[in-house]
Order: C-alpha cells, then sequence, then structure tokens
C-alpha cells in the first residue's frame, strides 16, 4: 500500500534499525519504545487488521509467533521472558494500519497494557 508507513519501511524508504528479514517478515525496533526493549514484527504483506486475516494467512501467522521466539533468542532476551501484543482497530490502539505484533522485554512488565 503506497500510503502505508510500515510497507514504506520495508521497501527501505524509510530508514529503521532491523532486527531481522526473511521473505515474509520484517522486524524492527519501535522508534518510542515502551520497555527497555520493544520490537515491531510485521508481515511484509499488507493486511490493515487481525480482522482482514483470511484462512491461508494462519501459517504466516504462526510463522509471526515462531519468529518473534528466534528474535528473542538472538537479541538475548528469551529466558528473561517478554510479552507480545497486537492491537485491532482504533479503539484498541491501532496507529498503523498494518498488522503488528509489539515484543516488549528487558524489565519485569507491570500489568499496565501497552499500545
Amino acid at each position: 500500500m503506497e500510503d502505508c508507513i510500515f510497507c514504506k519501511i520495508i521497501k527501505g524508504e524509510i530508514p529503521s534499525k532491523k532486527v531481522y528479514e526473511d521473505e515474509d517478515i520484517f522486524a524492527f525496533h519501535d522508534i518510542n519504545p515502551a520497555a527497555p526493549i520493544h520490537i515491531l514484527v510485521i508481515p511484509k504483506k499488507h493486511i490493515p487488521m487481525l480482522t482482514d486475516l483470511k484462512q491461508e494467512e494462519e501459517a504466516l501467522i504462526g510463522k509471526i509467533y515462531t519468529t518473534i521466539n528466534k528474535i528473542a533468542e538472538q537479541e538475548g532476551f528469551q529466558k528473561q521472558g517478554y510479552r507480545v501484543i497486537a492491537n485491532c482497530g482504533k479503539d484498541a490502539g491501532q496507529e498503523v494500519m498494518h498488522i503488528h505484533f509489539h515484543v516488549l522485554g528487558g524489565k519485569k512488565l507491570g500489568d499496565k497494557i501497552v499500545g
């Protein structure tokens, strides 16, 4: 999608601090971190919201979660633990309409929900 900031990041049109990339997934550090470790994991395919997922994307979502595990190991915070958050829609706090998963870690996380 032409005006999607995440699509522009994937294409390299907007700089990011990349953590991981393969043919389906791109991960990078959030520019406004809510925790010492705050990585965004996104599919390269533009899917606006979780409610837009189709059955044929089930494998992609599974791959995203296994990739999150790889990233946590690669970045050294897998054993300490981490939180994964996916917001769906504006009322849930989704600001960019391209599904994405917030991976938070690096400290003991409280009960506060992060957008």
